[in-house]
C-alpha cells in the first residue's frame, strides 16, 4: 500500500514550537520539515533563562519555512488540526510573544499568580528589543 498521506506533528525546537511534516525516523530522533510556527522562540541566553544581564543576549529566530531539523522522537506529538500558512503562523506567534513580553515589561501581568521580579522585567525589555529587530528581518521595517 502506498502511503502518500502527509503526517503532521508538533515539535519543540530551540524554545519554539512548530507544526511539522514527519520525514524520517532514526531512533531516538526524527527528521521533520517545519510547516508552521505555534510558539516563537524565547530570546536571551538559554543557559541563564530570564536574565538580561548576560554576556550575550541571543536573538532567536523562528525556524524557517521548510527547514528540516532533527528532534528527539519522544518530543513529537501527532497533529490533527488545520495547518495555517507559515507566514500567518509566524506573525501570530511573534505577536503573542511580543504581547507577553510587553505585559511583563510594564508589570501588567498576573502578579497574584507570578510575583514581581525586577530581573524578569529587564529580561522582557531586552526581549522586546530583539523581537523588534526580528520584526524587521521577518517583514521589513515598521510592519506591525
Amino acid at each position: 500500500m502506498n502511503e502518500s498521506v502527509e503526517r503532521y506533528v508538533t515539535v519543540e525546537h530551540r524554545t519554539g514550537a512548530y507544526i511539522a511534516k514527519l520525514l524520517e525516523s532514526s531512533p531516538p530522533r526524527v527528521l521533520v520539515e517545519i510547516i508552521a510556527v505555534l510558539q516563537h522562540p524565547l530570546q536571551g541566553d538559554l543557559h541563564n533563562r530570564y536574565k538580561a544581564d548576560v554576556t550575550l543576549f541571543h536573538e532567536r529566530k523562528a525556524a524557517a519555512q521548510r527547514e528540516k531539523v532533527w528532534v528527539p522522537a519522544a518530543s513529537v506529538q501527532p497533529y490533527e488540526g488545520d495547518v495555517p500558512s507559515y507566514d500567518e503562523s509566524l506573525r501570530s506567534a511573534w505577536e503573542e510573544l511580543m504581547a507577553s513580553m510587553q505585559s511583563v515589561a510594564d508589570g501588567s501581568y498576573d502578579r497574584a499568580r507570578y510575583p514581581a521580579r525586577p530581573e524578569l522585567q529587564a529580561w522582557a525589555v531586552k526581549s522586546i528589543e530583539q523581537l523588534r529587530s526580528l520584526e524587521k528581518d521577518y517583514w521589513g521595517s515598521g510592519s506591525s
